[in-house]
């Protein structure tokens, strides 16, 4: 029997940069590379782990807070290489940037804005900061929101870096009410199968096949559909400001059905003793195949991440 863990999350944000220096967080990471890097070879080289982050320190133009963040990162990759034979050594020599790792309230702080934004102010270098304005999911930022204004979840370590040349803030939060069974502990899996219009459900215990449900959800498809229709043809028109505006009532239609079918999943889960909802990773299926223009915009239009999402919120409470 394993222990209860706490809930915790990952918030995944766009970082609107307002402060005009978008070139000091990129030149941040870099620096934050080259913390890893160097700790990885003095590592190598046998210096005593304990004497790494202050020599580190000492060579690098980042905040004390991130710098022991990457140290700790790039050790526990040193640990895990050491204990685990099937993990390679770490390089020491990959260039590009890294995420900067920074604790709440230290390496960076977030405030809620008088319009309802959350507000970002990341320490990339000593005494030099980016600021501006989070942006992404409803389900991200009400969360992060809650978390803001009431003491139900408690706001730990974030990693700012860039993905596809675009700035993100990752922060994590947990639960300071809300405990989650391991999932080794569980005695029946609810595989989840996401398809264009509907998510089909099987419950396997030991004893096999418990039960199956198919969740059907057509309008998702059509509406993405429609609204994809209605968007190219005010763009050929030049109309740009309606083209936001169209997007804004699609993602609300999706967002409002999701949340039935998650909460539908989550429900019928409850049914089997100690379940585990597992879905699929698609992330490579849809990095890997390519079936033409029109086949890929559908396939990259599969609600898989906010429906995983949202049914991992609902089924933690």
């Amino acid at each position: 029997m394993t222990d209860a863990q706490a809930l915790v999350k990952t918030l995944d944000f766009q970082l609107d940069i307002q402060s005009d220096n978008q070139g000091l967080l990129y030149d941040a990471t870099l620096e934050a590379r080259w913390a890893y890097n160097e700790t990885i070879r003095l590592a190598k080289e046998g210096v005593d782990w304990d004497a790494i982050p202050d020599r580190v320190a000492d060579d690098v133009d980042l905040v004390k807070n991130t710098t022991q963040r990457v140290v700790a990162k790039a050790l526990g990759a040193m640990e895990n290489y050491y204990e685990y034979d099937d993990f390679g050594q770490p390089s020491h020599t990959k260039d590009g940037g890294y995420p900067l790792r920074a604790n709440y309230e230290e390496g960076y702080n977030l405030s809620l804005t008088d319009h309802g934004d959350v507000a970002f102010r990341i320490s990339a270098k000593p005494y030099k900061h980016v600021e501006g304005v989070l942006k992404g999911s409803d389900a991200h930022l009400d969360i992060l929101k809650t978390a803001l204004t009431s003491d139900e979840w408690k706001i730990g370590t974030a990693e700012a870096l860039f993905h596809n040349d675009n700035p993100e803030l990752h922060v994590n939060i947990t639960s300071t009410e809300q405990t989650v069974r391991d999932k080794y502990d569980s005695q029946t899996v609810v595989g989840v199968d996401v398809n264009e219009d509907n998510v089909a459900l099987t419950a396997l215990s030991e004893d096999g096949v418990e039960d199956s449900l198919v969740i059907d959800f057509p309008e998702i498809k059509f509406e993405r559909h429609r609204y994809f229709t209605m968007r190219k043809r005010v763009q050929n028109a030049g109309k740009d400001s309606i083209h936001d505006t169209l997007g804004g009532r699609e993602e609300r239609v999706v967002r409002d059905r999701l949340h039935k079918v998650s909460r539908h999943i989550v429900e019928w889960s409850q049914q089997f003793e100690r379940s585990c909802i597992v879905f699929e990773d698609l992330k490579e299926m849809r990095d890997s195949i390519d079936y033409g223009t029109r086949m890929n915009r559908r396939l990259h239009h599969l609600p898989f991440r906010a429906l995983q999402f949202y049914t991992s919120y609902k089924a933690s409470f």
